[in-house]
């Protein structure tokens, strides 16, 4: 016949309570204290600070365009037409430096056809003349050749059209197309009226502003500036007997 087994309850359970009595005191050491909890971390508010200094307002003129900070490396963190270049308007700006588009036949100079020089809005230099002037249709102002060493060419992200800048300071001035047999030279400048201005024939033509003038600019601004030194007896002119 089976024996009952006498074994206490309370036997059993003093397995159990050393690790119930250790759970208890291991969430009491490991559990924070009210201070950590109540303080944000140290650098919460330079991380806050950070984030906001990478929101960019957007310019809200002109039509296309690239937000101001995929600008060029060069305008980051001062204005590059003030006082360097030409100052712009908010229109051109939008256009010049951050490759917008103005609206189709509202430029001044798609239907302007007088003997002169076009000229970068921006710095002066002399980018077209009339003779290459001619009427596309499209809009905007068409030159089927540019004078040399002006423009220069760069495809566009999605390679689908061929951008071209003013070569000496950057600025935006539209794309060019090749293969629509408009002229004998096959090749179509379209260029945003507001990113040229115009210099009639036998006017003289304004100084092209350039780096390498700029710094010629400054130079001479701070000789003016300079006090001259009073001749020492060594250097001064000897009396004639």
């Amino acid at each position: 016949m089976p024996t009952q087994s006498t074994c206490c309850p309370l036997t059993k359970l003093s397995w159990f309570l050393p690790l119930i009595v250790l759970a208890i005191l291991g969430g009491l050491l490991l559990r924070p204290t009210g201070n950590l909890l109540a303080q944000p971390p140290k650098n919460a508010k330079a991380s806050a600070q950070q984030e906001e200094g990478k929101e960019t307002a957007k310019v809200p003129v002109g039509r296309g365009g690239i937000p101001n900070a995929k600008l060029n490396a060069n305008s980051k963190g001062k204005k590059m037409e003030e006082p360097e270049y030409n100052k712009l308007t908010p229109e051109e700006r939008w256009v010049l430096l951050n490759k917008g588009t103005e609206y189709a036949f509202t430029g001044k100079y798609t239907d302007h056809f007088v003997e002169g020089t076009y000229l970068c809005k921006r710095c002066n230099a002399p980018l077209y003349k009339s003779d290459d002037k001619f009427h596309s249709g499209c809009g905007w102002p068409a030159f089927d050749d540019e004078i040399k060493g002006s423009i220069h060419r760069e495809t566009d992200p999605d390679g689908s059209r061929i951008e071209i800048t003013c070569k000496n300071c950057g600025g935006h001035l539209g794309h060019v197309f090749n293969g629509e047999k408009m002229t004998k030279k096959d090749s179509r400048h379209c260029v945003n009226s507001i990113s040229i201005k115009f210099v009639p024939k036998g006017k003289e033509l304004p100084a092209v502003i350039t780096a390498k003038k700029l710094d010629e600019i400054k130079k001479l601004d701070e000789s003016k500036n300079t006090p001259v030194a009073s001749p020492t007896p060594d250097s001064a002119p000897a009396k004639k007997p």
